[in-house]
């Protein structure tokens, strides 16, 4: 039976983590002809969030160097599936439409798929502070690289594996939410697509550095591109 890898992030979420793991939907994968397993890749947590993710039936490995990225490209390294699906350990996306997603990308010979939080946000779980700046983003990457998407911030995604082997992700921070959609549109020319999800307030404490971080993908987003 093929695999799907549902890979996480987490720094310090003892708070959702176990809630996270158990949102999975395992049976939905089942129903598709596919094996699931979870990779929780703990970024260096000082709480009980890895002890939870493995008592939650997760798969936890350790990425010692801080930062979105360098937690993503873990988890991409451990991954055994030929799919891989993404998400935050913080409950804010919603987990139970990725057998939907998979089932996509599978039926119309995708190979890669992002979301856009935006379609159906009207319940203030974004600032207008994160929003202002997505659209700096989103703007700049379609300026840049021609980005065709919506929200070029989205960190959930469903994607083949292989992809991965031509991709040159390089992004150690938050920068990796655009990064690997460049990567997989602009460089690889996958086929795609962009459907729209509905985003939750996180549980927790946010790590995001709102101006910090936006300035930093931002610098990035032309470095990538002169380079």
């Amino acid at each position: 039976m093929p695999l799907i890898s549902v890979i996480m992030p987490a720094l310090d979420e003892a708070l959702c983590i176990q809630d996270a793991v158990g949102d999975i939907p395992v049976e939905g994968f089942k129903a598709l002809g596919f094996d699931s397993e979870i990779i929780v890749v703990d970024n260096g947590s000082t709480d009980e969030t890895a002890d939870l993710a493995r008592k939650s039936g997760a798969r936890v490995v350790t990425e010692p160097r801080r930062g979105y990225g360098h937690a993503y490209m873990r988890g991409f390294k451990e991954a055994r599936g030929e799919v891989i699906c993404t998400l935050d350990a913080d409950g804010t996306y919603p987990a139970d439409v990725l057998p939907e997603m998979v089932s996509r990308l599978v039926n119309e010979e995708l190979a890669f798929i992002s979301t856009d939080r935006f379609a159906y946000m009207n319940n203030g779980v974004m600032t207008r502070t994160n929003r202002l700046g997505n659209s700096i983003l989103t703007g700049t990457g379609r300026v840049l690289f021609g980005l065709p998407f919506r929200d070029s911030q989205s960190g959930m995604w469903v994607f083949s594996a292989d992809l991965l082997e031509g991709m040159q992700l390089r992004a150690g921070g938050m920068a990796l939410s655009e990064e690997i959609k460049i990567e997989a549109v602009w460089r690889l020319n996958a086929k795609y697509a962009e459907v729209p999800i509905h985003y939750s307030h996180r549980r927790g404490v946010s790590k995001l550095r709102v101006w910090r971080d936006g300035a930093k993908n931002l610098l990035y987003l032309f470095r990538k591109r002169m380079g």
